[in-house]
């Protein structure tokens, strides 16, 4: 199997050898596919599956074929090599594709985490395998350290370690914690991977010109965002 991302964000390149086959849980960002018409089976997912997506049909797509695939504008794709004893858990949403032969698995989140991040379920994959993971921005990689907690923004942690110690929290003096999203604290061993694209309006707003006392009238009023244009 051969996978190209070009450097212009937006397109994914796949190349399926004979034998091989990929599973694409959005079969609407299939924009071109080169094979016989019956290489593609589209089939319903399970309920959980279903669920979580928000979709009902995966696609798929056996080899020899090639498929380009259509990302949002300002995503990017990271392909993960997955091995059997990856324990890995994955924001689903976040999955693009994945090889045949993984086998995934639902891991239920514990109730006062799933009440604020609105995720009952990740799933992990077990390999050896390949799962394709699109991210606004790229997609970082930090190792965690069982001492130094990391603290990434609740929605931007796409995939950390089943064995990490996972905490909500806000890092900082009282006034970072009050102007702050609320954060994953996460302490153990492993990656977690972090999309990248910058959440923060304001910060797009510094690039079309806007002036420092209207950012600072944004800060300051209540509701400035929705007031001060």
């Amino acid at each position: 199997m051969e996978i190209t991302t070009p450097a212009p964000l937006g397109q994914v390149r796949i190349a399926l050898d004979e034998g091989e086959a990929l599973h694409v849980l959005h079969p609407k960002a299939i924009v071109a596919f080169q094979g016989r018409p019956a290489q593609r089976e589209d089939r319903i997912m399970d309920l959980a599956n279903a669920y979580r997506k928000r979709k009902w049909i995966r696609s798929r797509l056996a080899g020899p074929a090639e498929l380009i695939l259509g990302l949002p504008a300002g995503c990017s794709l990271t392909v993960i090599d997955i091995p059997v004893d990856s324990d890995l858990m994955f924001n689903f949403r976040h999955v693009l594709f994945y090889t045949e032969g993984l086998r995934m698995q639902s891991r239920i989140q514990k109730i006062k985490t799933a009440w604020i991040t609105r995720e009952w379920v990740r799933m992990r994959f077990s390999g050896p395998g390949k799962v394709g993971v699109f991210a606004s921005g790229d997609l970082a990689s930090v190792e965690l350290n069982p001492e130094v907690p990391l603290y990434a923004e609740s929605g931007a942690l796409v995939a950390y370690p089943e064995r990490a110690d996972v905490r909500l929290s806000v890092y900082g003096n009282t006034l970072a914690s009050q102007h702050m999203n609320v954060q994953w604290q996460l302490t153990g061993r492993g990656p977690a991977l972090i999309q990248v694209g910058s959440p923060d309006p304001g910060l797009a707003g510094q690039l079309h010109g806007d002036g420092w006392f209207k950012r600072l009238l944004r800060e300051v009023l209540p509701f400035g965002s929705v007031y001060i244009k």
